[in-house]
């Protein structure tokens, strides 16, 4: 089974489209109705989705590490510092990640790309 992922609303547009281009399913917070809700509560519609939550923001990364240090549950969030951007290895990172795990590997997981 394929990880599907929810992208928070600071993610670039390329980088949800360059995944779409590829066949994987990434809604995103602004399609969902959901831009500008905070963190906490992004987090947990991510989580009640059951995808994986795709960020930039640090205040999303330190909403996850307060569920984790809580042992409060969250189905994952895949972290890159806005500066460390670079669209296309982002894709293929996300890609990658998509066809190779399972969601339930990801549960309470927080993941730093680039992977390389």
């Amino acid at each position: 089974m394929a990880v599907a992922f929810y992208m928070d609303e600071h993610v670039p547009r390329a980088i949800t489209e360059g995944l779409r281009l590829r066949g994987v399913d990434v809604p995103t917070a602004q399609e969902d109705g959901a831009a500008g809700t905070p963190d906490d509560e992004l987090l947990g519609r991510a989580t009640a989705l059951g995808r994986v939550l795709f960020s930039q923001d640090d205040d999303m990364l330190r909403a996850a590490t307060a569920c984790q240090t809580c042992h409060r549950r969250f189905v994952g969030v895949i972290y890159i510092h806005q500066l460390l951007t670079s669209i296309g290895p982002v894709i293929d990172d996300m890609e990658l990640i998509s066809m190779a795990d399972d969601v339930a590997t990801w549960e309470s997981r927080v993941e730093y790309l680039p992977l390389r």
